[in-house]
């Protein structure tokens, strides 16, 4: 059986760790350049390195707790630590213990089904909708809702631990809206490819009934009164946070008043006018619901630029990935309230053996002049392993802070 009062003991210590890291003068630096950044300053650009793809050697490991919920919070607890705790980066901390509603929208009625690589965060996509034509009704009756109950018993249990070092907070991510990402999910890259041919006009109308369910979801949201402030330390997707100075940050009624987030990088293949005529459409209609915007994962955004995401006025928070043209990305967004969102390239860190600290300096240098005059978020990610080597990753945080003290202009 767990040990409740073993359990209670190790999520305190970690809840009073949490506390004293939000309370510290380092934090109060952090959230100082990250207020900069909502105010449109550009002063000092934040560096993290995130773990998301490597959680494995950062959060499990250090698992202690035996019961299933206190491992759920001792989870969340290490997560929100991992930045500052082992990497010495820009996270931001914050004195509460942040939850959110256990919401959920699928846009298609149907489930994925995907093989694993052993020992690996790879996988294979088995198509479950393999000729768009004749299977189409496959995709009919997306849907979405809310388990209260299992966010008020997580809640609770969290209060019950933890509630006197760390209040709890209900937050709110940015709204989703993911589209093809889910249907390559189910259909696979290549069959998805050739819909665009073949049954453009089913394509078309898999893409109209996907929007309608996040825009009925939307509707949800608004009606059941669970839409939160979507500002300062809370989640947006692509692992940022919604420090802004335009959306309200007490009541919020309507998706107008939230950050959203969508991307499509499953199209980055395909050509400018393609994804004009099956995506862009659609996305426009979500972020007219939106209060502002965060667009971009790893697809190209350089090319989707003049003909598109520039007419987006609520845009915030641009991807620029290495799949793409930064310097050109960076005369783009020069001077405008758009943040340049830099991934960077990963190989530096993840490759075995001693960094090369030479070529990593010289790539940064590169991102770092790209980036200058633009406000600037850098944030590393897809990384698959530092190899359980938490100095490699205060290392690697250090020498980006150096390069953009030396190469980055505001």
């Amino acid at each position: 059986m767990p040990s409740y009062a073993k359990d209670r003991e190790i999520l305190r210590r970690l809840a009073a760790k949490q506390l004293e890291y939000a309370a510290s003068p380092r934090n109060t630096e952090i959230m100082k350049q990250w207020e900069a950044l909502a105010q449109g300053r550009r002063e000092a650009p934040t560096v993290r390195l995130l773990y998301s793809n490597f959680y494995n050697e950062v959060i499990t490991t250090r698992l202690q707790c035996e019961g299933a919920e206190a491992r759920e919070i001792e989870f969340l607890l290490l997560s929100t630590l991992v930045g500052r705790e082992l990497f010495d980066d820009d996270t931001p901390i914050s004195p509460t213990f942040d939850l959110t509603w256990n919401t959920w929208a699928s846009p298609f009625g149907i489930k994925n089904k995907v093989t694993h690589a052993e020992n690996s965060i790879g996988f294979h996509i088995d198509p479950v909708v393999e000729d768009l034509g004749s299977e189409i009704d496959k995709l009919r009756g997306g849907s979405f809702g809310i388990d209260r109950e299992k966010t008020l018993r997580r809640r609770a249990f969290a209060d019950e631990m933890i509630g006197d070092i760390l209040p709890s907070r209900m937050v709110m991510p940015s709204l989703t809206g993911a589209i093809t990402n889910p249907l390559v999910g189910l259909m696979g890259m290549e069959n998805y490819y050739f819909a665009m041919y073949d049954y453009p006009d089913e394509l078309h109308e898999v893409m109209d009934m996907a929007t309608r369910v996040y825009e009925e979801y939307y509707d949800f949201l608004e009606k059941e009164g669970l839409l939160l402030p979507t500002c300062g330390i809370s989640p947006i997707a692509q692992e940022s946070f919604a420090f802004n100075s335009e959306l309200p940050t007490d009541k919020v009624e309507k998706t107008t008043q939230c950050w959203g987030f969508l991307e499509s990088q499953e199209t980055t293949a395909v050509s400018v006018e393609t994804y004009g005529e099956f995506v862009y459409p659609y996305l426009d209609r979500l972020v007219k619901r939106y209060g502002l915007l965060s667009y971009g994962c790893c697809e190209r955004v350089d090319a989707l630029w003049e003909g598109y995401l520039s007419k987006w006025k609520n845009l915030r928070k641009l991807s620029v990935s290495p799949f793409n043209n930064e310097p050109q990305i960076g005369e783009y967004l020069r001077g405008s309230n758009v943040v340049y969102y830099s991934k960077p390239r990963a190989e530096f860190v993840t490759n075995p053996g001693p960094m090369d600290e030479e070529a990593l300096r010289a790539y940064f240098k590169m991102v770092c002049e790209s980036a200058s005059g633009c406000l600037f978020e850098m944030a590393q990610r897809e990384v698959g392993t530092i190899f359980g080597d938490f100095e490699r990753g205060r290392r690697y945080v250090q020498i980006a802070r150096e390069c953009i003290s030396e190469y980055w202009k505001p």
